[in-house]
């Protein structure tokens, strides 16, 4: 478990299961956010508990997501609701000689906290960082948002102040006994992939240009 730099520590944010998966330290955790796309995001409103997926990215010492000013889940966060949002990435498949023992290697983090409304003066230079995060440099090639686009967007920071990651990257363990069973084992290796783009209409760059840049990896992150 690392211990520079850690997130503040507190009893609904300490891992308890598989504690020596645990790291505190915010290299890790701003690593992990950094190669996700998509975050889950729970809270509680109505006497429901409600989860609902969402697209992420990260900025600082905070987490951002936005949405309609209409959706539900964004005015529930808005008005201060406790929040809890997962991030996974599924790193390979652990085939054990055990059916029992099967399992995932995997990275993934986990946020408890309260979401804080970005104001109007900000949202367009966040919002610009998203589309940058979504494909670096598309800022410059797509028409900004409007007026009416961003009042339209509520966007949200939550601190990750309350931050924990964790993490499996390792081979099968199969239990004594089992090592003789006569079957493979071992780990099948994931990872997110990009495929070849598919064009729609006109474009302002060539179709050859823009398969060289995306095949690069240049916006796939692991």
């Amino acid at each position: 478990m690392s211990t520079s730099t850690n997130t503040s520590q507190t009893m609904r944010h300490i891992v308890r299961r598989a504690a020596d998966r645990a790291h505190y330290d915010q290299d890790t955790i701003h690593r992990i956010i950094d190669a996700a796309y998509v975050c889950h995001v729970s809270w509680s409103a109505g006497g429901h508990v409600l989860c609902i997926p969402t697209a992420c990215w990260r900025m600082g010492d905070h987490l951002y997501i936005h949405g309609s000013n209409g959706s539900r889940m964004m005015q529930n966060l808005a008005d201060g609701a406790q929040a809890c949002v997962t991030i996974t990435l599924l790193d390979g498949l652990v085939l054990a000689r055990s059916a029992f023992s099967h399992s995932m290697n995997y990275r993934s983090v986990v946020i408890h906290g309260q979401f804080e409304v970005v104001s109007d003066e900000d949202k367009p230079s966040v919002l610009e960082a998203l589309v940058e995060w979504i494909y670096p440099g598309r800022s410059q090639q797509a028409r900004p948002a409007n007026a009416s686009e961003l009042q339209a967007t509520t966007v949200l920071a939550m601190p990750l102040q309350e931050a924990a990651a964790k993490i499996r990257n390792w081979g099968p363990k199969d239990k004594e006994g089992d090592q003789d069973w006569p079957c493979w084992s071992g780990v099948l290796p994931m990872q997110l992939q990009a495929l070849p783009p598919q064009a729609e209409g006109v474009t302002g760059i060539t179709q050859e240009a823009f398969d060289t840049h995306w095949s690069r990896g240049t916006v796939i992150r692991n």
